[in-house]
């Protein structure tokens, strides 16, 4: 059960496991770059979502301002509809009363 190796094959058993090794070290060496790169799309996509948020937040406002400004529009042409109905009106008063004689 004790057999010995000569020191060729220990030589041989060495070159592969540190052939093995090189391997391994190549393989995390990958890996870990894939995480760094991972790591950074992720803080990307953190950014990204916060400005959508803001952008979203700010379409919100904007929305709401644009609903203001063409409301103003239209109660701005209500005003001015009345005012010329009332002077049409006011005109046409004048002279069925002028007519009659009031």
């Amino acid at each position: 059960m004790d057999e010995t190796i000569s020191r060729a094959e220990h030589e041989a058993f060495k070159e592969l496991i540190d052939a093995e090794n090189r391997r391994q070290n190549k393989r995390i060496d990958l890996v870990e770059e894939t995480v760094r790169q991972i790591g950074a799309l992720t803080t990307s996509v953190e950014k990204l979502a916060l400005s959508m948020e803001s952008m979203v937040k700010e379409q919100e406002q904007q929305g709401k301002r644009l609903e203001i400004l063409e409301s103003r529009d239209g109660e701005k042409w209500r005003q001015v509809t009345g005012y010329i109905i009332t002077t049409v009106l006011g005109i046409v008063l004048g002279f069925i009363f002028r007519y009659i004689g009031i």
